[in-house]
């Protein structure tokens, strides 16, 4: 089982975990986990007028071994208006634009979407429940 919770904070709100959302899908392959703005196709929604999250923006998809990877999806612009960090077993790293990363079987870390206009955020933390 992959479970995600996302926080949104705002230059004002920083270090708060008000408003946290879950969502969790079990390690069958094919299973899928988004998030961004669309409440039609993602589990975690984001605010809809934050413009730097796509309307799908992460996809955690589940392969066929029960090992989870995510992908920082392309949107409609060929630049990207976030940056998208990805913390896992004590190491951080940038995550490509269009880029897909395995996550760690059983283990767990965060992804943060930050806006390069502002001081916005979202925080999605993960853990892979072997």
């Amino acid at each position: 089982m992959l479970e995600l919770t996302m926080a949104a904070v705002s230059g004002t709100q920083e270090g708060a975990t008000a408003g946290m959302l879950m969502a969790d899908a079990p390690s069958a392959p094919g299973a899928v986990l988004r998030v961004g703005r669309d409440p039609a196709v993602c589990r975690l929604v984001t605010p809809e007028d934050w413009l730097f999250v796509s309307r799908a923006h992460l996809e955690f998809v589940c392969g066929p071994d029960g090992g989870w990877q995510v992908t920082w999806l392309r949107g409609s612009q060929p630049e990207p208006s976030s940056e998208v960090r990805l913390t896992m077993a004590g190491e951080d790293r940038p995550l490509a634009y269009g880029g897909t990363v395995p996550l760690p079987r059983g283990g767990s870390g965060e992804i943060v979407v930050q806006d390069r206009t502002g001081p916005r955020s979202i925080s999605v933390g993960f853990h892979h429940e072997v």
